[in-house]
């Protein structure tokens, strides 16, 4: 039976996986290794792949996240890529337990995709998101190809995340990635 220390942390829920655009859903990457672990401490794991995966636009990920994957005050929500995007945005009007963000940033970096999808139509809500939650765990690298490494450092100075940047990871493409269940499993302190 798995314990938790901390009242807070036994009344979380679930933790829901949040892709990146682009057509890769919750079967790729290090999605599978993450579900597998989470469930081997007892965690509960929403793994869907996202309607509109091509743009991610907001205005059917963040319905989406709510009525069809349960977000709630009790959810952790990992996102990776524009997936992390959807999870500060429904952080900034919705209360979740915790999240963790893989290769977050900020602005639509110049892409017309990113553009497209809504999140960055608006002012950031930044001390809504950190107050609408117990934590923020973020993971980054100098390397990511797809945004400069200010973008996320600038998310980690806003949000006051548990910031974890690397210099050889990239986007976090790989197949594993212990280093998050480990940040998450000390949050909770499971045992």
């Amino acid at each position: 039976m798995m314990r938790y220390h901390y009242g807070m942390a036994a009344t979380l829920s679930k933790i829901i996986f949040l892709h990146g655009n682009g057509g890769e859903g919750v079967s790729h990457y290090w999605f599978p290794y993450a579900a597998r672990e989470f469930r081997s401490l007892g965690l509960e794991v929403v793994a869907k792949d996202f309607p509109d995966a091509r743009l991610a636009r907001k205005s059917i990920w963040l319905p989406f996240l709510e009525h069809e994957c349960g977000a709630d005050k009790n959810s952790i929500l990992i996102g990776h890529s524009s997936g992390a995007i959807a999870a500060m945005r429904f952080a900034e009007h919705n209360e979740i337990f915790g999240s963790v963000l893989v290769g977050a940033y900020y602005t639509d970096t110049g892409v017309e995709n990113e553009r497209l999808s809504g999140y960055f139509d608006d002012p950031w809500g930044w001390e809504a998101i950190r107050h609408n939650q117990n934590w923020i765990i973020q993971f980054a690298s100098v390397d990511d190809p797809f945004f400069p490494v200010e973008e996320p450092r600038l998310v980690s100075r806003e949000l006051g995340t548990e910031y974890h940047e690397y210099t050889d990871r990239g986007h976090f493409f790989e197949k594993e990635f212990p280093e998050l269940i480990e940040a998450v499993r000390r949050k909770l302190s499971v045992t």
